[in-house]
């Protein structure tokens, strides 16, 4: 016998075995019991809940000729019939693929012959918001006074495309979806049946990466016990199987970002690509992972929010500490904004390495919340003592005085060194064209910088921008190496770079004098 999908195999047939929706077959146990049942049902919600399932159970338990407390005792000809898919009282329809009106005109003629055996006709149209606008009319009237003997079940994911004229003649159901807790409990019990040893870590975020479906959750749980044959079924099994990633990744990149380590973090996303895990939903656990910490930093009693183990939380809080909560609202907003885009993108490691950047690099956006993130890093930065201001190096004239002693003139323009190193000169005659190597933002802040002459004889780049001065005095991505190793290729020397932020009222290039004015003696000089 060829093998049964466990989501097929396990199919509720009673309504005692439905999970997660108590709130329904409640309500359509007593109306069989009450015997006030209805001519049309709307059951709606998301894929998976149970709407087809529970459709079916009612359809049997109408009739049953022994129902047991509102529910088909599964025994006599009439349930077995109906779960074998032989009994002509249920049909089930696909609105997907029969949505013409010429498809409800025969519905309508078939509702006029009574049963063969049985109480009730039921007539199961699934994806009904699929019907057109021609076939919804064809139903009205049918739907709005059918014969006694005939019930029709409508199921739809998608409610709110469905005519008011249709809703307003239905009962309508709402299928919630199903909370982990449930799915858990549920994949459980089918694995001591099916004498499957998995570990309870493995079912929970298999429960949890069927967001509310049972049936997605079986789905995924029925392919890793397929790679994992004759295993225990491990959480690391399910993990690479789903090629997801563990919170402890998550956890190790997210304090990467924290410490703009723009490096460690890309090399993180490199091991995840080399072991195949699918970045799409890398991304999308990631933005959960940090949505759980702003739940966490919002309020003290979220643990039944975030469902999750006692050690998870506590992790979870550590970290919580460690970022503010303006921060993390920026992180997810623009990992939120790669959700949408990854999913249909050829590049999907490019942007994700984008947005890791973006991330670690708050001076490449302009909002508000980037904007503080830049100010705090500063600060961090000054009571750190990481900005060094030094002496000026230039002799800047006197200013002329009036009459009233006032200093009435505008402060000279520091006129270049006379005893200039020949090497320096050199550097300088190539300067454009060694910037021009550098990559995109280490060649913006360098165009910021002025190139003037150290105490030693170095060559001293002044900064009048803060954070240009931080990228580079930092070393970022090794941009100082690189610019080191372009003048030696093109100069054939090594030149010592010093870098200075200028912290006086007065710009860098009103301070000290500018190297670059060699460029432009040379250059009259050739021509002359």
């Amino acid at each position: 016998m060829s093998y049964t999908a466990l989501y097929r195999k396990f199919r509720p047939q009673e309504f005692e075995d439905v999970k997660g929706q108590e709130h329904i077959v409640t309500t359509l146990k007593n109306q069989i019991k009450a015997d006030r049942i209805g001519h049309a049902y709307l059951f709606c919600g998301t894929r998976g809940t149970g709407k087809t399932t529970v459709a079916k159970i009612f359809a049997k338990a109408v009739n049953c000729e022994h129902p047991v407390d509102g529910s088909p005792c599964g025994k006599c000809p009439a349930c077995q019939g109906i779960a074998a898919g032989t009994s002509m009282n249920v049909i089930e329809i696909d609105a997907a693929s029969n949505n013409g009106v010429d498809n409800i005109r025969q519905i309508r003629e078939e509702v006029s012959y009574r049963p063969t055996e049985g109480k009730y006709k039921v007539y199961i149209i699934d994806e009904v918001h699929m019907l057109s606008a021609g076939a919804f009319n064809a139903l009205l009237k049918t739907l709005e006074e059918p014969p006694a003997y005939v019930i029709f079940i409508l199921a739809t994911t998608e409610a709110h495309k469905i005519p008011i004229t249709i809703l307003s003649r239905c009962q309508r159901y709402d299928f919630h979806r199903i909370s982990i807790d449930t799915i858990t409990d549920r994949l459980a019990e089918l694995m001591r049946t099916e004498q499957v040893d998995v570990e309870e870590r493995a079912l929970r975020y298999v429960a949890k990466a069927g967001d509310g479906s049972m049936r997605d959750a079986l789905s995924l749980l029925d392919q890793c016990i397929a790679f994992h044959l004759g295993e225990k079924l491990t959480y690391e099994n399910v993990l690479e199987v789903l090629g997801a990633v563990d919170t402890e990744v998550f956890s190790a990149l997210l304090r990467q970002v924290l410490a703009k380590d723009v490096t460690g973090a890309i090399l993180t996303v490199d091991q995840l690509v080399d072991q195949g895990r699918e970045l799409g939903q890398m991304v999308n656990d990631f933005t959960w992972y940090m949505r759980n910490l702003l739940l966490i930093q919002s309020a003290d009693d979220m643990e039944d929010v975030l469902d999750m183990s006692a050690e998870h939380l506590a992790a979870l809080k550590e970290e919580a500490q460690m970022v503010e909560p303006e921060t993390l609202i920026r992180y997810i907003r623009i990992f939120s904004e790669l959700s949408s885009q990854i999913r249909y993108a050829a590049q999907k490691r490019i942007l994700l390495e984008i947005a890791i950047i973006k991330l670690c690099r708050p001076q490449m956006e302009k909002d508000l919340s980037a904007l503080n993130e830049r100010m705090d890093d500063i600060e961090q930065k000054l009571e750190s003592g990481a900005f060094v201001s030094a002496a000026p190096q230039s002799t800047v004239s006197p200013v002329s005085s009036g009459a009233d002693g006032a200093g009435t003139g505008t402060p000279e323009k520091p006129e270049l060194p006379k005893a200039i190193p020949e090497d320096i000169k050199q550097v300088m005659q190539n300067w454009r064209s060694v910037i021009s190597e550098m990559g995109g933002i280490t060649r913006q802040y360098l165009n910021q910088a002025v190139p003037t002459l150290g105490p030693a004889g170095e060559l001293l780049l002044m900064f009048d921008d803060a954070n240009a001065f931080a990228y580079l005095n930092d070393n970022k991505a090794g941009c100082i190496d690189h610019l080191k190793e372009m003048i030696t290729q093109r100069c054939a020397k090594q030149v010592e770079v010093q870098l200075r932020l200028n912290e006086g009222g007065r710009s860098a290039a009103n301070t000290v004098p500018d190297l670059r004015q060699l460029i432009n003696f040379d250059i009259e000089e050739e021509n002359f």
